[in-house]
């Protein structure tokens, strides 16, 4: 018999020549490749007629090819087309032109009197039905037609060297042949009926839509449980470590607050008033701080800062990028100077002179900022009481386990200005108390959006000289350093010339990542202060600049960009009191990019664009599992299985709250679920 964990190279039967691109699709286990699910099935027991009209659903449909002709145009363009028709009671129906562009292997594949089954949309061309490159396959009349056709058939994910036909007969065969010992249900009882090892079959193979609909809630719902036995072990341990409170009485709290020229807004006192509780209390706090571009996430954090150094405790303030440590560095250096606060900065390139005797003695820094250096043994913290990490979703958990994971544990405040749904934030950050600042700062100047072709760039030049001229600074943001051959993008060092011609006598600086140190510093000094009136630039600024009077902002090739980094860029404007303007350039007419741009047309707020994120593209790489440390989700959809998410949730929660250490044995088996972020299971678990 076959084992689950069993390596396909083991498996003699298996052809070879199969195991490298089963590879390049991440499979090399049985495991592997019975949990390579169907993107979708296939209806293939009864086909309906051809269709007379167009569809914008796709259809799937069984026909015989009757004609095949390549057809050349300009030299080099090539299209095949196969014309199927319909055998049997419905032989009357309009023939079907399957279309095919540059695709050279569909030719050697198809031939006349060959019976195909396709799938695609059908779209009136004149007066032919068409099918655009179509899903399609051969059938055949051999023995293993039961697996192919004449059933509900399973259609995935396939590469070059591996067919549909190769991996449904390869999937079948293990199914036949798998130990059911192997095979583990690990659910908790009541909860989804059945065995995995019948789900797994079932998912491939189904006899029934039903039978398929409660596969599919099966292995959806272990999925979801092994994520939340994840979330929850990990709560259960941070809420075990040991801690102390980090609270000083509040006075530099005060003296702070009372020096800032603005009022807090309600929201911000309400997370003040929540961070405050946490650190009170000895149990470490592990707590995510969301809140849209510009609403006051730092005021916040800083306040927090305070109580812990007046408390005699060690800061550390850690930030993504170069910029925005030295951003942060300098806005703190101004607001607590005069409270006596003494700050260090520490990056991969800059070291502050203030940061060097930074071991234990009265001259010790309270506040340490810095980058992915912060997490290096050469940086000794003395007493570290609060972490607070910015734009968290940057970090993945292993380094920020290297920060937080020491004993007595600091408490930690995790920041982003990426607004989450609240189901991803329930999975991927589960294991966090959340706070939410859902108000803005008043007195902001409103931003305006607006989509140009840039063919409207002679116009939209007359507009940003203008601000110039009333004394606005402006950026312009490019998606590569450089230009590429392979890419038809525009670059920002290639563009750079052009824009200090068009926008002269006005100065115009270049900044992006390759750019040392020193002249970094010396090229934002320039902008802060107002000497440079533009700046060339990559996705660097993407966070953290804050220049108020930077109140224009044009992304070029904006298609190129995801719709949150286009947020996060333009939440680098309407940052101060004037009308702010941000400028999407894109020649990109698809249905998907007028769609993902005419968002921002419509709304600056963070937490609306997330949800239209969402509802665009789906959770996909909105923030990713691999930054969460969690495991990747195969076949559940965090946006279609809301309600057994929420059953898993519940289930996961109440077996480490009975069992923390799954010591029960009814709870033993669940060990394998409970994965530490480095890697690790539970000790006693070989």
């Amino acid at each position: 018999m076959i084992e689950l964990h069993q390596s396909l190279a083991e498996i003699d039967w298996i052809a070879r020549p199969r195991l490298t691109p089963l590879r390049r699709l991440g499979i090399e286990t049985v495991e592997d490749l019975l949990t390579h699910f169907p993107r979708r099935h296939e209806d293939r027991r009864e086909f309906s007629g051809f269709p007379q009209e167009e569809s914008e659903s796709p259809v799937c449909l069984c026909g015989e090819v009757t004609k095949t002709q390549l057809r050349r145009f300009g030299g080099w363009k090539k299209i095949f087309e196969a014309t199927i028709e319909e055998t049997g009671a419905h032989a009357l129906s309009q023939p079907l032109v399957l279309r095919w562009f540059n695709l050279h292997y569909v030719q050697k594949m198809i031939a006349t009197g060959q019976r195909l089954v396709v799938f695609g949309k059908p779209r009136r061309r004149g007066q032919r039905l068409c099918m655009d490159h179509p899903d399609f396959e051969v059938i055949e009349n051999d023995d293993e037609i039961s697996i192919h056709f004449r059933r509900i058939t399973p259609i995935y994910s396939a590469t070059e060297g591996v067919s549909q036909r190769v991996l449904r007969s390869v999937i079948y065969r293990l199914l036949e042949n798998i130990s059911s010992d192997s095979v583990a249900t690990l659910l908790p009882r009541n909860f989804v009926e059945g065995a995995r090892g019948e789900a797994l079959h079932e998912i491939h193979f189904p006899e029934s839509e039903a039978q398929l609909a409660a596969a599919r809630q099966h292995l959806v719902f272990s999925e979801f449980f092994a994520l939340q036995m994840t979330i929850a072990a990990r709560r259960k341990r941070a809420k075990t470590r040991t801690g102390r409170a980090h609270s000083g009485k509040g006075k530099l709290e005060q003296k702070f607050l009372a020096s800032l020229p603005f009022q807090l807004t309600a929201a911000q006192c309400r997370v003040i008033d929540e961070i405050r509780g946490d650190l009170e209390t000895p149990q470490p706090m592990n707590r995510l701080l969301q809140g849209d571009v510009g609403s006051g996430k730092t005021v916040v954090a800083v306040a927090a800062m305070l109580r812990v150094v007046e408390a005699g405790f060690q800061v550390a303030l850690m930030a993504p990028t170069q910029i925005l440590a030295e951003q942060h560095y300098s806005v703190l250096c101004q607001w607590l100077d005069p409270l006596g606060v003494k700050l260090s900065l520490r990056t991969g390139a800059r070291q502050d002179e203030s940061f060097l005797p930074l071991l234990s003695g009265v001259d010790r820094p309270d506040i340490i900022i810095g980058t992915h250096a912060l997490l290096y043994e050469s940086v000794a913290f003395s007493g570290l009481g609060l972490v607070v990490i910015d734009e968290q979703h940057k970090f993945g958990v292993s380094q920020r386990a290297l920060l937080t994971g020491r004993e007595p544990a600091p408490d930690v405040l995790v920041m982003t200005a990426t607004p989450i749904p609240r189901t991803l934030t329930m999975t991927l950050y589960g294991d966090l108390d959340v706070s939410v600042i859902d108000e803005m700062p008043p007195n902001r100047g409103r931003i305006i959006t607006a989509v140009r072709d840039p063919e409207k760039l002679g116009e939209v030049l007359s507009f940003l000289r203008k601000q110039l001229e009333a004394g606005r600074q402006m950026y312009v943001i490019y998606p590569l350093i450089d230009e590429s051959e392979k890419l038809d993008v525009k670059a920002a060092a290639a563009e750079f010339a052009t824009w200090r011609e068009r926008l002269a006598p006005f100065r115009c600086d270049l900044l992006h990542g390759r750019i040392p140190a020193t002249e970094k510093q010396t090229i934002m000094d320039s902008f802060r202060s107002g000497k440079t009136s533009a700046l060339v630039s990559t996705t660097v600024i993407e966070v953290g600049i804050d220049v108020p009077n930077a109140t224009v902002m044009l992304i070029e090739n904006a298609e190129r960009f995801g719709l949150a980094q286009l947020h996060q860029l333009r939440g680098r404007i309407g940052r101060g009191e004037h009308k702010s303007y941000c400028v999407l350039l894109s020649s990109e007419k698809s249905t998907e990019t007028m769609a993902k741009l005419a968002v921002l047309e419509k709304t600056s707020n963070g937490f609306e664009v997330a949800e239209a994120d969402w509802n665009l593209r789906g959770p996909g790489d909105l923030l990713g599992t691999a930054q969460s440390g969690l495991p990747a989700l195969k076949l559940g959809s965090l946006k279609e299985d809301v309600p057994l998410m929420l059953r898993a949730r519940a289930a996961a929660v109440a077996i480490m709250e009975r069992d923390p250490t799954l010591d029960e044995p009814e709870n033993q088996r669940f060990r394998q679920l409970v994965v530490e972020e480095q890697g690790r299971t539970f000790a006693n678990v070989s």
